[in-house]
């Protein structure tokens, strides 16, 4: 019987929302078309939560035969930036997903600004001159209706003749906000006269100088939504009570846009689903560039960050992450889930596809006092058990070798079934070896061991006679000091000491008044990055950025982009086992 790939088993995965787009396929809604897109500000760099996101908008569409556009919602110029639509691009494919077309928002600006013009002539929108303090004191409460605005009934020319001055770049920001006229005692606070455009007099970075004015997201989204032909805007659950909203002005766009509009009888439907939320992890795009410009982690691609491109460089694997949102599902409720269970599906992945290699991160020296001087073996390494088709490679055996300080005890109890006197244990795909029973190691003038002295065993290196010779020891990785490379490892750790950041920082800021950094500095763990010099065979110099590799009986590990043949760098990804257990 033969045994499912992972995307074979993920593509019978079915949460409620594919319920919903199944469901209205088969009942040949929107012509039995499907349509979704990933709408991102183009304000930072994507996170694991946006992971999510992406699994179900491209993943839906790629199942069912879809297409899901690519949409940058760059209403916002003061924050966003060319380098982060390029960082998207590439998170996205590195996922293993492929979009439609590269849309932005700004491809609407245009029609967004008809269309407000054109709700301003028919009563449904006006230029209002208050304050932000003084529209937000006139909202109410969800119980209490709003006060209307003072500008609420201005004749539509007045408005329309404002309207342009704000687009004139002679405003000051601020100075005045479009809003849309809805109703002011609504229970859902968004229908209270939203703000539909406001001044910023910013140039674009696509559309230069040609706006000042520009929408607001719940403007702007929904109409996009809709003139693009999205057939399921999927969203978090945030956005549930934006939804009569979005809807609302969807309804207007068709109003506005007639009988003819090629799109008029088609209405997106919004679905939404909990967001991803991880312990020890904080996911906001404006607190993470407060990490990057504090200098606390050295980029956006800090293995410690929870960034797409921050799992990239610390070797986590597409697969391995959408493993994991697998595992969590979609739902309608919010949950904190454990970051253990993220790394334990890391793990399950690396493990089919992580190269085995040997690595000594605390070396002490072994010689094997029987074997020659000068002379060496080579000996095979299985570069992977689970796949035979990732082959071998070969190690070179000597008399002086690197192996780990912890798999040595002088005094060593009846349990400890590595290297002590007298004990034996096999040497990774080599021989076996034996410590005699006195004088089995050497001390500095402090009473560290700084040389062990062993024998091997003729006829017992792996594939040879007496190979299978049973002892009581386990098996030990190990390096040869004459044909081994010096490395630097950076060994990561949570960069946050508390469960649920977020709220901590919160609760610590309301107490003390702390605010950005000063506010986190008491919840940031100061050991969250470990830097050593280890010993790694030389075969590694031939391994490329980013390759996974796992360091027998240490953890996984991948290649640092900063890796060069003559100054290896590797990052640890996860441990063997759970490591999160009891901290």
């Amino acid at each position: 019987m033969c045994m499912e790939t992972k995307e074979e088993q993920r593509a019978e995965s079915v949460s409620f929302v594919e319920e919903i787009v199944k469901t209205e396929l088969e009942a040949g809604k929107n012509g039995g078309r499907l349509q979704t897109r990933f709408p991102p500000e183009p304000n930072g760099y994507l996170h694991i939560g946006h992971a999510k996101a992406i699994a179900i908008d491209f993943g839906l569409a790629r199942k069912y035969g879809g297409v899901c556009n690519l949409r940058m919602d760059d209403t916002n110029p003061q924050k966003e930036d060319t380098e982060y639509v390029e960082a998207i691009k590439r998170d996205i494919e590195w996922l293993g997903f492929k979009w439609g077309e590269v849309l932005y928002a700004s491809d609407y600006f245009g029609q967004l600004w008809d269309l407000a013009v054109e709700l301003i002539k028919r009563g449904r929108a006006y230029v209002d001159e208050q304050s932000s303090e003084q529209i937000a004191e006139q909202k109410g409460t969800p119980t209490q209706p709003g006060i209307n605005s003072p500008y609420r009934d201005r004749p539509a020319e007045e408005s329309l003749r404002l309207f342009e001055e704000m687009n004139s770049g002679n405003m000051e920001p601020g100075r005045m906000v479009l809003r849309a006229k809805i109703d002011m005692a609504n229970p859902n606070m968004h229908f209270r006269d939203p703000i539909m455009y406001r001044v910023l007099n910013l140039p674009h970075w696509r559309t230069g100088n040609r706006w000042n004015a520009y929408p607001m997201y719940d403007f702007t989204h929904g109409q996009c939504d809709y003139w693009e032909g999205v057939t399921h805007s999927i969203c978090t659950l945030e956005f549930v009570s934006h939804r009569p909203l979005y809807d609302l002005f969807v309804d207007w766009a068709k109003e506005v846009g007639g009988d003819d509009h090629p799109m008029h009888d088609n209405r997106p439907r919004q679905i939404e689903f909990n967001k991803l939320n991880l312990t020890h992890i904080l996911l906001s795009k404006r607190n993470l560039l407060i990490l990057v410009k504090e200098g606390v982690v050295s980029g956006w691609d800090d293995p410690r960050m929870p960034t797409i491109c921050g799992f990239r460089r610390r070797g986590y694997s597409p697969e391995g992450i959408l493993s994991f949102i697998d595992k969590i599902g979609y739902t309608k409720f919010d949950a904190l889930n454990q970051m253990s269970l993220f790394e334990s599906a890391v793990r399950d992945d690396l493990n089919q596809r992580a190269i085995r290699v040997s690595a000594v991160i605390e070396p002490v020296k072994l010689i094997i006092t029987n074997f020659p001087e000068g002379m060496t073996e080579t000996c095979t390494a299985i570069n992977n058990p689970g796949n035979e088709a990732d082959g071998t490679h070969e190690t070179v055996f000597g008399r002086e070798l690197w192996i780990e300080r912890e798999d040595f005890m002088e005094d060593a109890p009846a349990k400890f079934f590595r290297l002590g006197p007298g004990k034996e244990v096999r040497l990774k795909n080599s021989y076996i070896i034996r410590c005699p029973e006195t004088d089995c190691c050497r001390k500095d003038a402090d009473g560290n061991i700084v040389e062990i002295y062993a024998e091997y065993i003729p006829d017992t290196k792996t594939g040879e006679a007496n190979a299978n010779m049973k002892i009581k020891g386990k098996t030990i990785h190990w390096v040869s000091c004459r044909h081994c490379l010096e490395a630097e490892v950076r060994n990561y750790d949570r960069l946050w000491m508390v469960e649920n950041p977020r709220d901590e920082i919160s609760a610590y800021s309301k107490k003390t008044g702390a605010e950005g950094i000063d506010a986190m500095r008491p919840f940031l763990n100061p050991e969250s990055l470990e830097v050593k010099k280890a010993y790694v065979e030389k075969w590694l110099s031939t391994r490329k950025p980013l390759d996974y590799l796992q360091f027998q009986r240490i953890g996984y590990y991948n290649v640092d982009p900063d890796s060069t043949p003559d100054n290896l760098v590797f990052n640890r990804t996860v441990g063997l086992k759970d490591g999160w257990k009891g901290k």
